[in-house]
């Protein structure tokens, strides 16, 4: 048995059961035991908690799909990292993935998988404009749900799309059989990638086949940078001509080629529903349709200019022919025009070369000198020293640097060491200084939309969880550095969010065998409250005797929780009585209705005093009372009420006040 099931994460989420098991972590089923909430826990491998490549997968996947927020994205809801666990809290889908439904079904019809595809399509352009490519788009990494709803999940591999880091890792990871070609081979992996992985799941969808399949992984991954797919047509001629254009299209081996973003490919299946019958102007040919077209094309090439060359020659040959006067007229103006360009480029190329044995006769040798290492001195140092004067130092431009302060150069070109002619110019960066973030308003923002800001703003943080009376479990309470604060980049942050309110216990007294007034002083003193009352006609004890209370003496349970009481109602006479309370029928929306008698509850509901013009609570009891009926926890009306005679008065009024 898995010896993390029935444990609590961070006190709140009892895993309950083994949902999911992949290659780096594994997925529970999981309970909010604060929100009342099923949700899904994804928990690294404890194979894998000190593995430094793992964890950073991990954690990307955390601050990847924390920026998102899309009905066809799974949600996070909180992230926990400690030394000993790593774990994603994430909403519970209910469903199956699209690489199971694929293989029941074999070949989904082409409506339902536009209908998906559009869906999938919409969530990555979400991610994209958030600047996050998924790089692992594949049918195990969607979730369907019973109404036909996908969400996209398992952003392990994401990346930053503006990033310019790869590690060796990262360059060709994926499931080999839905990668792009330049993810295959290494190279820089951008949003297309993720479309030509949505144009291999609409292939596979259309057809029940994968377009590239083989023995080994390498073998299909040298398929997908160089072997052409079959036309989805040849597989399912149910297919319509505009669907296969759209898949072949995203499934283009040259980026160029490929649809540039999911919106680009969106427009072209709204204008397919819009006309199934549709044939965009692009075609794509088969391979033995290609090499045939190919032929032809250069056969025919070479035929045109062989024929027009042909008649060239005979025009001319028949111009001369007729009239001796034309020879000459298309000969004169042609030598003289060859003689004038001649004359002008003997002119520039004399030009060209005074100008250059002027400015730097390549016969006097200048003088050779060591360059000096400039990174590290003061600009105007160097401005104003003469040990410089040998060079041309120029501001190439100025950077933010952590390491130089300002006015400081921090970069040279040529670099040092190295030797050059005197007079030789130095391109330098200067620094401007580290450069300064502030710190902005966090408190009461959800802790994983924080973390993904601050690393956005390049800054690291640690997260401190402690309680709090007002903030909700999960949201920040303070940063530390404090909000205004200017620091610089890199540095750590420490992010305080709640555990949501410490919860007091209190020990439940016992308070059966006495009345049930002296009860209720017993409890409220013990920091609890009186819940339901209900009268025991059967019992031989006296009136108003406690004969049972829950929870029992000596439960340990959250201070202002209600005791239920049952009570002796002993050999008196009591009577029903049933109350008409007339509610303010200007209120159109629901409302807490409340009624006691001698300051015990009897009933609650909620109401909509629109729809019910009057509540009937009903009461039992003996001699006089009093009753009172209260409106979200407000008096409304108090009524003077008599069990014998069975008729009541009202006290006190206070309905005008509820009007709205």
């Amino acid at each position: 048995m898995d010896n993390l099931i029935g444990k609590k994460i961070d006190g709140r989420y009892e895993l309950l059961q083994l949902i999911g098991v992949g290659g780096m972590a594994n997925v529970y089923k999981a309970r909010d035991v604060i929100d009342g909430r099923n949700v899904a826990v994804k928990v690294l491998r404890e194979e894998y908690a000190s593995n430094e490549e793992f964890v950073r997968r991990f954690k990307n996947e955390s601050k990847a799909i924390a920026v998102l927020n899309h009905p066809n994205i799974v949600k996070v809801y909180d992230v926990s990292f400690s030394e000993k666990m790593q774990s994603i809290v994430m909403e519970y889908i209910d469903g199956i993935t699209m690489k199971e439904y694929i293989d029941q079904q074999k070949v989904i019809r082409w409506k339902e998988a536009v209908h998906f595809t559009v869906q999938i399509l919409r969530a990555l352009q979400h991610a994209h404009d958030k600047g996050i490519v998924h790089r692992d788009i594949k049918p195990q990494n969607i979730m369907l749900l019973e109404d036909g709803t996908i969400k996209v999940m398992d952003f392990g591999i994401a990346r930053n799309a503006r990033s310019q880091m790869a590690t060796i890792t990262d360059k060709a990871i994926g499931s080999v059989h839905y990668i792009s070609p330049e993810q295959a081979q290494g190279e820089k992996t951008d949003e297309k990638t993720d479309l030509y992985s949505v144009g291999v799941m609409l292939f596979e969808m259309l057809t029940g086949k994968l377009p590239f399949t083989a023995d080994s992984a390498v073998s299909v991954a040298i398929q997908q940078i160089q072997a052409k797919a079959k036309r989805p047509r040849e597989l399912n001629p149910d297919i319509p001509e505009g669907l296969e254009q759209i898949t072949i299209k995203a499934m283009q081996k040259d980026v160029t080629k490929r649809y540039q973003s999911a919106a680009e490919m969106l427009r072209d299946i709204d204008d397919f529903k819009r006309n199934p019958s549709i044939a965009f102007e692009y075609k794509y040919l088969s391979a033995e349709e290609e090499e045939v077209h190919t032929a032809i094309k250069k056969r025919a090439d070479a035929q045109t200019a062989k024929s027009g060359k042909m008649s060239r020659r005979k025009k001319k040959q028949a111009e001369y022919e007729d009239d001796e006067d034309v020879q000459i007229v298309y000969k004169t103006p042609y030598l003289a025009m060859l003689g004038g360009i001649a004359t002008a480029f003997a002119l520039v190329t004399c030009l060209f070369v005074f100008l250059m044995f002027y400015y730097n006769n390549p016969f006097i040798s200048v003088e050779e000198v060591s360059l000096p290492n400039f990174v590290g001195i003061q600009y105007e140092s160097v401005q104003n020293s003469s040990k410089y004067s040998d060079f041309k130092v120029i501001v190439e431009e100025t950077v933010y640097n952590e390491e130089y302060e300002k006015g400081v150069i921090c970069e040279q070109n040529p670099k040092y060491p190295k030797t050059v002619k005197i007079g030789s110019e130095v391109r330098v960066k200067v620094s401007s200084g580290a450069k300064k973030i502030t710190i902005p308003e966090f408190s009461g923002q959800e802790a994983t939309q924080v973390f993904a800001q601050l690393d956005e703003m390049g800054l690291d943080f640690v997260e401190s969880r402690i309680n709090h009376p007002t903030v909700r479990g999960g949201y920040v309470i303070k940063t530390e550095p404090t909000v205004g604060s200017e620091v610089k980049s890199g540095t750590t942050v420490t992010v305080y969010v709640s555990l949501g309110a410490q919860q007091v216990l209190k020990n439940v007294p016992s308070v059966t065998g006495i009345y049930v007034d002296d009860a209720k002083s017993i409890l409220e003193s013990a920091g609890l409250k009186v819940g339901e009352v209900s009268m025991d006609p059967r019992s031989d004890e006296p009136y108003g005797t406690v004969l049972e209370q829950d929870p029992a003496d000596g439960d340990t349970v959250p201070a202002g929780t209600a005791v239920n009481l049952r009570v002796s109602q002993g050999d008196r006479v009591v009577s029903r009585l049933v109350l008409t309370v007339p509610l303010p029928t200007s209120i159109d929306r629901e409302v807490k209705v409340s009624a006691y008698l001698d300051d015990m509850e009897v009933r609650t509901e909620t109401i909509n005093p629109k729809n019910s013009a009057n509540w009937r609570p009903s009461f039992t009891g003996d001699g006089i009372g009093r009753v009172s009926i209260y409106i979200d926890d407000e008096l409304y009306m108090e009524y003077i009420v008599d069990f014998e005679e069975g008729v009541h008065e009202i006290d006190t009024d206070f309905s005008a006040e509820f009007q709205e």
